[in-house]
């Protein structure tokens, strides 16, 4: 617990010392990734909403490979009270099959909260490693 009793909800990030572009990309039925290739050098990191516990249509999982290759990309559940899980399904889209083409995984942080600490590590400088390791250590499953 944390003065006035509140428990602990994960790492404190400093000031910003930089600007950081931040991008939430929400996966709908039928999406086909077109609007996916916009944020490719247009953010220095991306939040995806994927459904469920983490999957997007299988069409989108090369889009985001790329993307991860060249920024931190999370992947968080759009549906707002539950975790990205971490290795439960295997399929093309599945997020064991993202987590592995390098995205990282939000654990329990909704879109709006993982976009909310992406954004302030980046603005302190974090590398994609840093990032991993925040989310891996404080709000991975």
């Amino acid at each position: 617990m944390v003065g006035g009793g509140l428990p602990s909800r994960g790492p404190l990030v400093g000031a910003p010392d930089r600007e950081a572009r931040v991008g939430l990309y929400t996966v709908t039925l039928g999406d086909d990734g077109t609007l996916l290739d916009l944020w490719d050098g247009n953010c220095d990191g991306l939040v995806v909403a994927a459904f469920g516990v983490g999957h997007v249509p299988d069409r989108l999982a090369e889009g985001l490979t790329k993307l991860a290759s060249r920024i931190p990309v999370v992947l968080a559940s759009r549906i707002g009270n539950g975790p990205v899980l971490s290795d439960t399904y295997g399929f093309p889209g599945s997020e064991k099959d993202l987590l592995g083409r390098g995205l990282i995984g939000a654990g329990d942080l909704s879109p709006y909260q993982a976009r909310l600490l992406l954004h302030a590590l980046l603005a302190q400088g974090a590398d994609g490693a840093t990032v991993r390791e925040t989310f891996t250590t404080a709000f991975a499953r």
